[in-house]
């Protein structure tokens, strides 16, 4: 799990990600709502008029609308940019658990403990119809993202699915489209038939119908949510259990149960991008599962605090859970591409999902030159955090290309991948040698690469991959190893400093103090750039300080231009430049990360996500 962004509060109950913007919208136990934005970790917003927790929030996919439901029976809808709840739904008998707009139409659904499922027209403010069938509290609902199905789930241990197709026709006329925000603040609402109102409180209608009833846990189900694409459905209950079931036009039926929380299971769903699914417990644990394998490939644990909801941004690799002492927004893999450049800056060497790839900027071509081995337990299981995080490529070498590919997966590996330099595809690749490390590896020499073993020591090699020389580091506590600009130096991370080391001599040359370092970069001028996470360091070339900038977002990445004199770096949502006298500016503002492969004249290289 890589953290984002996590906040304190009170007992979060509620999650949405906003479609677009970097936010966040939390729903709190003591009756607060929360507007974050996770990106640069500010506080927006706050919404409080319910009476008693609010347990379900949601953002409409292209008004400024929120929507929200509590204990007081209520569901709000709230304009963010006005910050004011524009109107209040009123229906409901009980605590209402969860509540959701629907992709395209005009349409609130809402989940309660007096048994039913409620479908509200926003725009005119009216509950178009109430399901009824569940005889305990319905402990959530929702749409399929694509056809006109809603799922619910209940403590009378059923999961139910809703064909919604005959309101859909109904108001098609009515209401056409996603529905306005001026409709929905100018409009009165509809009186309609007092009858025909009356009967749908009391009876529901037929305009949605019981598609399947699923019957399979043993006790109240917590959660149901559909697959993106796929005919499937997953479903949470307090048997610990997560079971996997499959549709199709005429029945459902179960597919498998995947067993390891020991508590209640709080939420499940599918995850957008990959074939996983992620749940969370009261068991204070978030697990992700292998949806092909039905096999728990991941587990986070909190110490104190027991987990409540999951929410998945729909189309980026994030990830949101709450719990007792407030919530987290995380991914479960770095999305940062292991990279490095070529010393003459020509190529740029890259790992691209499980092939080694170089990127020729003359010719503006990559091309394949080898398949990697994916490292760890669960290597064939796409979307974990198991692509290799690190790559480095040796610029001393004229006669053939070396590439030290690195990961972190299950305490840390590395595989070397030589090939000539002549041809760029995988008929010239050797077969990758390889072994365990901690962090990135270094090479030292045109045919010598430094390492840390598990015993932090540093660890020499050759390309046979045959150690030379083991050195005991000059400090403790070494936990990563830096290109330390010149043949036979190394950068150490220690603490919160870096060590300029010669391996040949085992002297140290020189030491700066330098907090959660990241990555160095190192100019022709024989100028280093120290990339921390909150800010850049200039040095000499024998640690130096030259001068530092702070930032308050995380540093992503960075290159000197073609000078050697000018650093540009790029922050979470900045592209930057610092000189070495300390002098700083924004270049312009990016809507997503991007990383700085190389910089020349007045042209900038970068990878995105």
């Amino acid at each position: 799990m890589i953290e984002k962004f996590s906040s304190k509060s009170a007992r979060v109950k509620g999650l949405a990600f906003h479609p677009v913007r970097p936010w966040i919208c939390v729903s709190l136990h003591n009756g607060s709502i929360q507007l974050w934005d996770y990106r640069v970790g500010t506080l927006i917003d706050r919404f409080e008029e319910h009476d008693g927790p609010v347990r379900g929030v949601d953002f409409h996919a292209t008004e400024s609308l929120i929507a929200s439901g509590g204990d007081d029976y209520k569901i709000k809808c709230w304009d963010y940019k006005l910050r004011r709840c524009l109107f209040t739904l009123l229906g409901h008998l009980d605590y209402i658990r969860t509540v959701q707009f629907h992709p395209s139409h005009p349409w609130i659904l809402s989940a309660s403990d007096d048994q039913t499922i409620r479908l509200w027209n926003w725009s005119v403010r009216t509950c178009m119809s109430v399901l009824t069938g569940h005889n305990h509290y319905v402990m959530c609902a929702n749409f399929h993202p694509r056809e006109d199905l809603i799922v619910s789930a209940s403590l009378d241990q059923t999961v139910r699915v809703w064909d919604t197709s005959g309101l859909r026709k109904k108001h098609s006329n009515e209401n056409s489209g996603l529905g306005s925000l001026d409709d929905s603040m100018g409009r009165p609402p509809s009186g309609g038939n007092p009858g025909l109102n009356m009967q749908a409180e009391l009876f529901g209608t037929n305009d949605v119908i019981v598609k399947y009833v699923l019957e399979g846990h043993d006790r109240g189900v917590n959660w149901a949510s559909f697959h993106p694409t796929l005919p499937l459905l997953v479903s949470a209950a307090d048997d610990r259990h997560i079971k996997l079931w499959r549709m199709s036009e005429t029945k459902a039926w179960e597919v498998d149960t995947m067993r390891g929380h020991t508590n209640n299971v709080s939420c499940v769903m599918f995850l957008p991008r990959v074939e996983l699914v992620v749940s969370n417990s009261e068991d204070r644990s978030i697990r992700v599962w292998d949806m092909g394998k039905r096999v728990c490939v991941q587990t986070f644990r909190r110490e104190n605090d027991r987990f409540w909801i999951l929410a998945a941004h729909k189309t980026q690799n994030l990830l949101a859970a709450g719990h007792d002492s407030g919530m987290i927004v995380f991914k479960l893999e770095r999305e940062r591409p292991a990279l490095d450049l070529h010393k003459e800056g020509d190529k740029l060497y890259y790992v691209k999902g499980r092939e080694l790839l170089v990127y020729d900027f003359q010719r503006g071509r990559e091309q394949p030159l080898a398949n990697l081995r994916r490292p760890g337990q669960y290597a064939q299981t796409d979307g974990i955090g198991n692509a290799p995080r690190y790559l480095a490529y040796n610029s001393f070498n004229p006669t053939e290309g070396n590439v030290l590919v690195c990961s972190d997966v299950d305490g840390g590996s590395y595989e070397l991948v030589t090939f000539a330099n002549s041809g760029s595809n995988s008929n010239n690749t050797q077969e990758g040698k390889r072994g365990t490390c901690v962090g990135p590896g270094v090479f030292v020499a045109r045919n010598r690469f430094a390492i840390l073993d598990k015993s932090r020591n540093i660890v020499i090699k050759n390309l046979q991959n045959e150690t030379t020389k083991k050195i005991l580091p000059p400090t403790p506590v070494v936990d990563m190893l830096f290109n330390g600009g010149t043949a036979g130096r190394l950068l150490l991370r220690c603490e919160d400093k870096l060590v300029l080391f010669e391996q040949q001599s085992r002297r140290v040359l020189g030491e700066i103090t330098a907090p959660k370092v990241k990555s160095v970069s190192w100019s022709s001028t024989g100028l280093c750039a120290i990339m921390c996470r909150d800010g850049i360091i200039i040095s000499d070339r024998n640690m130096e300080q030259l001068c530092s900038v702070s930032e308050t977002v995380r540093v992503k990445s960075g290159a000197w231009d073609s000078s050697g004199n000018i650093f540009i770096y790029t922050t979470t949502n900045h592209v930057k430049y610092c000189l070495a006298n300390g002098d700083t500016g924004i270049i312009r503002t990016l809507e997503q990360p991007i990383y700085v492969t190389k910089v020349h004249k007045k042209q900038m290289f970068c990878v995105d996500r």
